[in-house]
C-alpha cells in the first residue's frame, strides 16, 4: 500500500459571533465546499457535477464528486479524496477576538488540489462558518483566517504554510503514508488498545446499523475504504488477507466501553437535504492478538471510517497502554 495523506490544519478568529453545533463536521464540510463551488465553478447551470460536460477536467469535481474511470453515475462515485475535521470544543459560539481550529486532510494524487483548497478556505472569511444567527440577520458568522499549518498527526509535527501576516502560501511537506503509519505502529501495544472516537461512527453491517460497539464491523469497513481509496488515489488494491485480519479481529474482546450512541442531522439549505451524521462518540478498549491490526487501526485514525468521513465522521485516536 502506497496510499499518502496530507492533513492541514486551518486556524481562524472570529470577527462576528461564530455558532457551532455539538457534531459541527457538516458545517466545516459544507462552508468547504460550497466555497470551492462558488469560486471554481465555472458551469454553475449544471443541475450537478455528474452531469457536468466537464467533470473529467475540473478541480471541483475532482474533489467533491469524482467519478469512477469507467462510469459516469453519481451511485458510482470515487470515494471523495479528501476528510473533514471540526473543531473538538463541541457546541458553542466563538466570541469575536476567541479562535478555533478546523482541519481537512487530502488524499493521494488529491494533494494537486491543494491551491484550490487554500483558496477555498481563505473564502469562509467571505461566506462565514456554522448557524445562522438572528442578531446576524440570518448570516452565519464571520471569520478571519490566520494560519494554516500541516500536521503529522501521528507526532504532532507542523510545519507553518500560510500566516495573514506574511501572506505566503507554502507547498505542504509533512507527508504521513506507509513509513510514517510502521513506525508508530511499533510503539503501540501488542495486545490492548483503547480509540477514543472524536465525532460518531456510523457503521452498517448487514444493513442495520452497528450500535454496539466491536472491532469486527470496524475493520470489515476501514479495509474495504482503504481498498477503495487506495485503488483511487494510491498504488492499486490492497495487497492483504482480509479474512484472516476479520478473523482476528472477530476474536479481540471489549474489555471497555465507554461509548453512546448519539443522533445527529446534517442539513443541506442548497439541496434540501436532511441526512442522519449520527452514530457511536467516546472510548472503547479492545484486548486481543491486536499486532497485525495496528497499522489497519492507524490509517483508520488518518482517513477515517464508516458512513460519512467527509463530514467529519468517524475520526478516531489510538490511545496505548
Amino acid at each position: 500500500m502506497n496510499l499518502i495523506t496530507h492533513h492541514l490544519v486551518f486556524t481562524a478568529t472570529a470577527t462576528t459571533p461564530v455558532a457551532l453545533s455539538e457534531q459541527s463536521g457538516s458545517a466545516v464540510r459544507g462552508a468547504i465546499a460550497g466555497a470551492l463551488w462558488e469560486r471554481f465553478c465555472v458551469n454553475k447551470a449544471a443541475p450537478s457535477c455528474a452531469d457536468c460536460p466537464l467533470l473529467t477536467i475540473c478541480p471541483v469535481g475532482a474533489l467533491l464528486a469524482p467519478m469512477r474511470d469507467d462510469e459516469q453515475k453519481g451511485s458510482d462515485q470515487r470515494p471523495r479524496p479528501y476528510i473533514t475535521r471540526p473543531p473538538r470544543d463541541g457546541s458553542r459560539t466563538y466570541a469575536p477576538g476567541e479562535t478555533l481550529e478546523f482541519g481537512m486532510a487530502l488524499f493521494g494524487s488529491a494533494a494537486t488540489f491543494y491551491p484550490y483548497v487554500v483558496m477555498a478556505a481563505r473564502e469562509l472569511e467571505r461566506g462565514g462558518l456554522g448557524m445562522r444567527l438572528p442578531d446576524l440577520g440570518g448570516r452565519r458568522g464571520s471569520l478571519r483566517l490566520s494560519a494554516i499549518s500541516a500536521v503529522n498527526p501521528l507526532t504532532g509535527a507542523r510545519q507553518l504554510l500560510y500566516s495573514a501576516d506574511s501572506g505566503v502560501i507554502r507547498e505542504p511537506a509533512l507527508p504521513v503514508g506507509p513509513a510514517e503509519v510502521r513506525e508508530y505502529a511499533a510503539t503501540l501495544a501488542a495486545d490492548r488498545l483503547t480509540l477514543r472516537f472524536e465525532t460518531p461512527l456510523r457503521l452498517i453491517e448487514q444493513d442495520r446499523l452497528v450500535k454496539r460497539i466491536a472491532l469486527r464491523p470496524l475493520i470489515q469497513r476501514l479495509m474495504r475504504r482503504l481498498d477503495d481509496l487506495c485503488i483511487a488515489y494510491g498504488d492499486g488494491p490492497l495487497n492483504l488477507d482480509f479474512r484472516a485480519l476479520l478473523a482476528i479481529a472477530e476474536e479481540a474482546q471489549v474489555v471497555d466501553d465507554r461509548t453512546r450512541w448519539v443522533d445527529v442531522v446534517s442539513v443541506s439549505h442548497r439541496h434540501g437535504r436532511r441526512t442522519p451524521i449520527g452514530g457511536l462518540i467516546g472510548s472503547a478498549t479492545f484486548a486481543g492478538d491486536l499486532g497485525p491490526l495496528r497499522e489497519l487501526l492507524i490509517w483508520g485514525s488518518l482517513v477515517h471510517v464508516g458512513r460519512n468521513c467527509v463530514k467529519g465522521d468517524g475520526w478516531y485516536r489510538i490511545l496505548s497502554h
